[in-house]
C-alpha cells in the first residue's frame, strides 16, 4: 500500500514538472522565437491566400475591378511595353510592374482601390481590349507575355527589406535621373545611371515647332515677337529643372506639359515667326528605361541583371505561396 502511494506521488510530481516545462515553453520561448524571426526577416510577406488580387480603378467606367495579381501584371506589360520586345526585357518589366503595384497595395490598403489603370500609375489593358488592338497577333503576343509573367512568377524588388516603388519610363537621354531631380524625395534605389542603349528608341530625339503666337498662348505669356530663354537649373542628366522664358519662370516639367513635349530635356531656338524645339528622351527619366532594358536584352543581359542595373542596391524576392 505504501509503495503504491509513493508511485502516485512520483507520478504527480513528474506530471507537475511537465506542466511547468510546457508553461515555460509557451510563455517564454515561443514569443522569443516569433519575435526573433520577425526581426530577422524585415520584409513584407504577400501571402498567396490574401494578397494576390489588385483593386484597379477603371478610368473608363469609374468602377473598381478586382483582378488576380498575375493577370494584372500581364495586362500591364501589354499596356506599358511593346510585345515585340525581347523576352528578358518583358521579364524585367513584369518584376518592376509587380513591385510597383505591391508598393501601392501597401500604401493604399485603407483606401478603396490600389491603382488606376492609366499612366497615373500603370496602364492596364484587359484581354478584350488586347484582342481588338493586336488582332491576328493576339495569340502570339499573349503567349509571349504569359511566358514573361510565368518565368518571373510572383517576383518583386526589395530595398533593405522594403518593397521598392519600381518606377519606369520609355526612353532616357543617355542617363536616367536621380529621383529628387524630378520628383520630391531622394530615393536610394532610384539613382542616375548611364543608359547608352536608348538610341535604339524612335523617341530618343524629336523636334517640333510652333508659331510665336501659339508658343506664347500655350505657355500663357504675353505675345511677343522677341522670345528670350535663360536656363536657370538643370538635372545631373541635363534635363531642365528651371527656365526663364521672357519674364516668366517655369519648371522644365511645366514647359514639357504645356507644350506637349516628350521630355524636359529640350532646347529652344527662334527664327523669325517660328519657335523650334528639340527634345531628347521620353518620359520622366526615373528608374528603369524600357528601351534601355530592350537594348540590354539584345546585348545578352538577363532580366535580373537589367533590374539590378537600373535599381541601385535592390534584391529580387518572391511572394510566398
Amino acid at each position: 500500500m505504501i509503495s503504491h502511494f509513493n508511485q502516485v506521488v512520483c507520478f504527480k510530481r513528474r506530471f507537475s514538472l511537465k506542466k511547468i516545462l510546457l508553461f515555460f515553453t509557451l510563455i517564454v520561448l515561443v514569443p522569443y522565437i516569433v519575435v526573433t524571426i520577425l526581426i530577422r526577416r524585415q520584409e513584407v510577406d504577400f501571402f498567396f491566400s490574401s494578397n494576390t488580387t489588385v483593386r484597379v480603378l477603371r478610368s473608363a467606367t469609374n468602377e473598381i475591378e478586382v483582378v488576380p495579381l498575375e493577370e494584372y501584371i500581364m495586362g500591364v506589360i501589354a499596356g506599358e511595353m511593346p510585345a515585340s520586345f525581347e523576352l528578358e526585357a518583358l521579364k524585367a518589366q513584369a518584376v518592376a510592374s509587380r513591385s510597383y503595384v505591391m508598393y501601392h497595395m501597401l500604401k493604399n490598403k485603407n483606401n478603396n482601390y490600389d491603382v488606376i489603370d492609366t499612366v497615373t500609375n500603370q496602364v492596364y489593358l484587359d484581354s478584350d481590349t488586347l484582342r481588338n488592338r493586336w488582332g491576328s497577333h493576339y495569340d502570339e503576343y499573349a503567349k509571349k507575355i504569359m511566358t514573361a509573367v510565368k518565368e518571373t512568377s510572383y517576383q518583386y524588388l526589395v530595398y533593405k527589406g522594403q518593397v521598392a516603388e519600381a518606377l519606369f519610363f520609355s526612353t532616357s537621354t543617355g542617363y536616367t535621373e536621380n529621383s529628387e531631380d524630378v520628383f520630391v524625395s531622394a530615393v536610394p534605389y532610384l539613382r542616375s545611371v548611364p543608359s547608352p542603349w536608348d538610341n535604339i528608341s524612335p523617341a530618343f530625339s524629336n523636334s517640333t515647332d510652333y508659331s510665336v503666337e501659339e508658343f506664347c498662348r500655350l505657355l500663357k505669356i504675353q505675345n511677343s515677337q522677341t522670345i528670350q530663354t535663360t536656363i536657370l537649373e538643370t538635372t545631373a542628366a541635363g534635363r531642365i529643372k528651371k527656365i526663364k522664358i521672357n519674364e516668366k519662370t517655369f519648371t522644365g516639367k511645366e514647359v514639357a506639359s504645356l507644350l506637349r513635349l516628350k521630355s524636359s530635356f529640350f532646347t529652344i531656338t527662334v527664327d523669325k515667326n517660328k519657335v523650334y524645339i528639340s527634345t531628347k528622351g521620353y518620359g520622366h527619366g526615373v528608374g528603369m528605361s524600357q528601351y534601355g532594358a530592350q537594348g540590354m536584352a539584345q546585348a545578352g543581359y538577363t532580366y535580373d541583371e537589367i533590374l539590378t542595373y537600373y535599381y541601385t542596391g535592390v534584391e529580387i524576392k518572391k511572394i510566398k505561396n
